[in-house]
This record gives structure tokens, sequence and C-alpha cells, in this order.
């Protein structure tokens, strides 16, 4: 195995699944360096799940190459399934089991003793603020309790790839930045994460590089800002006073800024991303020429902002999709256990420290 190896977790080449008549996966090529956090974005159907079951061993790629560590998925499976994990995108818990008892099995099936298994469900209940549930069966568990648990059970022995297929779909913001912040805290003892999402602002958040994929295949990779870069230099966000005036301010910024203008939701709302190839002069002069265009034909705005496109006009540019940003979505409710989201990584981490040489 030499340097480049080591350093790249994850490498595919041409990767191809088809069912039936349509290709799900479509010729993928990624490259996921050691020790991050890789995003995979895309629509629902993209290839996502599929993309991640090929790399997991648990689906036959029909073409193309895929390596974890070196080793190829189709000709050493089982050298694969031994550095790697996965989280699905539903619970793989038994509900009819407690929290301990779920742990205590699977460290059973991974080889642990008895005695060892359950120390080691007792240690990862404490780091996911789970211990006060340890007891309960699992199907009195809120939703993100049981995300919690199910992504304790996929590290009870600390793998090289954790695969975490969309693990926040369905969670409340809170539950969603405990996840976040356990995420954070694996990384930071080496282990590498492959993370499937439709919310943007995970991806956002937690990645240092993005796939995004649509129909199948690879459209962009990069760097988050990489990603806002490719589809515009900046930025324009405006409200006007008066709605009314919203036909003619929309005239006006398309003949200052050279680029289509976009009417928001809210009626006094507009927006247009500036391409440095289409802009006289910086995207600041051209912004503030268009402000100074619309005070001259006496249409007022309220509010006005300029910055780097977001990463959801990247993902509509590039797919011409909306995703789901995952703002305000999920069941409200209390999230049992005690402490703050840096509380339960602080917990999560020295969790992972004891874990590792097991």
């Amino acid at each position: 195995m030499n340097k480049s190896d080591i350093d790249v977790a994850i490498e595919t080449s041409g990767l191809v699944k088809v069912f039936g008549e349509k290709r799900a996966v479509d010729g993928v090529d990624l490259t996921v360096p050691a020790g991050t956090v890789y995003g995979v974005l895309g629509p629902n159907g993209a290839g996502k799940t599929t993309t991640v079951k090929m790399l997991a061993t648990l689906l036959r790629p029909d073409g193309g190459e895929a390596r974890v560590f070196g080793h190829e998925v189709s000709r050493e499976p089982d050298a694969v399934r031994a550095r790697v994990s996965l989280t699905g995108q539903y619970a793989s818990v038994d509900e009819d089991l407690s929290g301990t008892e779920n742990l205590v099995l699977l460290g059973r099936l991974l080889g642990y003793r008895k005695p060892a298994a359950r120390d080691r469900a007792a240690q990862m209940l404490e780091a996911f603020g789970l211990s006060d549930a340890a007891d309960r069966q699992v199907k009195t568990y809120s939703g993100g309790m049981r995300r919690r648990l199910d992504i304790a059970a996929s590290i009870l022995s600390t793998p090289d790839v954790l695969f975490l297929d969309e693990p926040t779909t369905g969670l409340d913001p809170r539950s969603r930045n405990q996840v976040w912040e356990i995420v954070r805290a694996i990384v930071a003892q080496g282990t590498t994460v492959l993370l499937t999402t439709q919310y943007l602002e995970e991806a956002d958040r937690l990645a240092s590089r993005i796939a995004v994929i649509d129909s199948g295949r690879v459209i962009a990779e990069g760097t988050p800002g990489e990603l806002k870069a490719s589809v515009g230099a900046g930025a324009v966000h405006l409200r006007l006073r008066d709605p009314e005036q919203r036909a003619e301010a929309e005239r006006v910024l398309e003949r200052v800024l050279g680029v289509p203008v976009q009417r928001e939701a809210d009626p006094v709302a507009l927006s247009a991303r500036v391409l440095t190839e289409v802009a006289d002069g910086g995207v600041a002069e051209q912004a503030a020429r268009a402000l100074a265009e619309l005070a001259g034909n006496g249409i007022r705005v309220d509010d006005f902002s300029l910055g780097q496109p977001s990463l959801d006009e990247a993902f509509l540019a590039l797919t011409g999709t909306p995703a789901d940003d995952g703002a305000g979505d999920g069941v409200p409710g209390r999230v049992s256990g005690s402490g703050t989201d840096e509380d339960a990584a602080d917990r999560a981490r020295h969790t992972m420290e004891q874990g590792a040489g097991v």
C-alpha cells in the first residue's frame, strides 16, 4: 500500500449500478481524503444511498471500481467490512429491547465478552446522553434519541470509515445539532465520515468537501466555498418599501446588473446572482450603481445585502431543484438527556478514545 492509499479513505472510478433499465449510479468518481467529513449532496433519487450501499459492500457494483483504504469492495469485501460502519436513514436498533440490551447484543456480535460488552454499552450510553433511558425500551425513545443510539451502535467498535446516510432526517433542530457535534467528535479521533444529506446547512456546517450528485452522476465537486463561487461572484438581495414597484425594480436591476432577477415568495423581495463575466466592474460597484438607479427612479429600498451565493443557490443552479435546508422541520419536542451539545461532543470524544483500542 503506497502513501496515496493511506491519505485517501475512499476512491471510486466510473462506479455504476443498474436496476432494470434504470442506471441509479452512472459513472460516479469520488476521492475522499482520510480523516475528514465528505458530503454527498443531492435530491431524492439522485443515487446517494445506492452509492453508499456499494461502498459498504451491501450492493455489488455493475461497473467501475471502488476502494476503501486500498481494498476493492467487490474483490475484498471482508477487508472493507472490517474497516467500515454504516448508519442508514432509518434506525436499525431493535425497538423491543432497551438501549443497554441493544448495545450489549451488538457488542457480543462484535466479539466482546459479556462484561466488556456491558461496560462498553454503559460508556456509549453516557457519551450520547442516554444513561437515563438505558433501561427503557427503544420504542419509547424520541426520534433524536433513537438516532443517537443508532450512531452509538455504529461506533461501538471504532471504525476507520463511518457512512452516515441522511442521519438527521426528521430530527428537530436541537437533536440535529447534537448529532452534528457527535460527528465532529468522531472525526476528531481520526475516523473518516462520508455523509449523505439533503440538508444544505448540514453539508455546509460539517463537510470539508462536497460532491453534488444528480441522476446518478457527480455534477460538481469541491469545498462549500468553491461550489458557492461556481454559480456567481455575488448574490444581491433586496426588499422594497412598496410591492407595487417590484416589476419596475426588476427591470432596473436586470438592466444595470445584466443578469436575470428572481422574484422571491415575499412580495417585496428580489434577488440576483452576479457573475464577474457579465458585470461591468466589480460586483460591489455594480450593486452600488443598481441602488443609485433604483433611487433615481423613485424606488424605495428598505433592506439590501450583498454577499457570496448560498449553498442553496448553488444547489438550485447546479441541479435545477431546490433542496430542503432542514430549517424548522422535524417534530418539535423535548430531547431526553442533560447537558449542552458541546458536553455531548466531549463525552463522545472521550468514549471514542476508550474504544479505539478495544
